[in-house]
């Protein structure tokens, strides 16, 4: 049986709270907004029904992976990162892993948690939990979404970390290789802000950023035609509720993680003016708030006639204008 000391916390966000988790165990003295915010996370996608997306839908951080990527160039910040082709292989690497008393993240499918109630699993193929020990028939596993440390069969776990379909795991594995002495957190936080503002302002594509949120707004009028009856619309519209306050963001799509960030931030680098926009962005979120149970009370209600539908554009609508003009804003100053 191996059992590695891992001091366990939960976190707003699966891949946040698993990076952040796995530094602060290596030594590291770092918050998850913070790991958050020169990562870079906050962002916004709306993606039309396409072969990908069946139904319409969104999404309000960074791609999967690039959190830690972001985290590496801006911080100097090392990860060990593997993937298979065979499973197999995956797992006696992860048991060598483990062996060797190292904790290891690893890229799971949600459904095969097997310490989670059933009726509460879906695929999702981005899940990020921390392995920590290993007998016959279970891993030991930090999930930031859990109070204490949890056990999840062997075999629910080979199977997650293989799980077919789109962003498939393929085995995936990190864990921390190198932490500078001396980490410049000046610099990291300003090229994190630029670079959240460039994401939400400059992407030249149509569905990005803040022109995705006024993508979603003009689109959302459209999603009773696109539904295959009032159910599925229904379906559709709470689920706004859940990608926004429910699936690990720490509430208000993001918003309010990356608030605590740039309030951090503003001590961190002498920059007072941070505070305000630290404030100023936790009023975006409880707009984003708003409109997530808004979508909620309209779905669960079965009230999804035209005039409902044109008020979730206007909330949107609302949303685009005031986070144009709060990136912009922040540029400036930060620039």
């Amino acid at each position: 049986m191996i059992t590695i000391p891992y001091k366990h916390k939960m976190a707003a966000h699966c891949e946040s709270g698993s990076i952040t988790s796995l530094l602060n165990n290596a030594g590291l003295d770092i918050t998850e907004p913070m790991v958050f915010g020169i990562s870079s996370g906050i962002f916004f996608g709306y993606f039309h029904k396409m072969k990908s997306f069946p139904f319409p839908t969104f999404i309000v951080r960074n791609k999967p992976g690039k959190m830690r990527e972001n985290l590496t160039k801006r911080a100097g910040i090392k990860f060990h990162t593997y993937t298979f082709k065979d499973p197999e292989k995956g797992r006696q690497m992860l048991n060598r892993l483990l062996e060797q008393n190292i904790p290891t993240a690893a890229q799971v499918d949600f459904f095969y948690m097997d310490y989670i109630p059933s009726w509460e699993r879906v695929h999702i193929n981005v899940h990020f939990i921390v392995v920590v020990g290993l007998n016959t028939y279970h891993y030991l596993v930090s999930d930031s979404y859990f109070p204490e440390l949890v056990s999840l069969k062997t075999e629910s776990l080979n199977t997650a970390r293989f799980a077919g379909g789109n962003m498939s795991p393929k085995g995936f594995l990190f864990h921390p290789e190198f932490i500078p002495k001396d980490i410049d957190y000046e610099k990291a936080i300003i090229k994190g802000i630029k670079k959240s503002c460039f994401n939400m302002l400059k992407i030249p594509i149509p569905f990005l950023g803040v022109k995705g949120i006024r993508l979603f707004a003009k689109k959302i009028i459209e999603w009773p035609s696109l539904a295959r009856d009032t159910e599925h619309l229904s379906h559709e519209i709470m689920k706004i509720n859940i990608l926004l306050e429910d699936q690990g963001t720490g509430g208000g799509g993001f918003r309010f993680m990356f608030a605590t960030f740039l309030q951090q931030a503003a001590g961190m680098i002498n920059e007072p003016e941070l505070l305000d926009f630290s404030k100023k962005m936790m009023e975006i979120g409880d707009g984003w708030r708003e409109f997530s149970l808004l979508a909620a009370r309209f779905g669960k209600n079965r009230d999804l006639g035209p005039e409902r539908m044109k008020e979730l554009s206007e909330k949107l609508m609302d949303r685009a204008q005031v986070e144009q003009q709060f990136f912009s804003q922040l540029y400036k100053t930060i620039k």
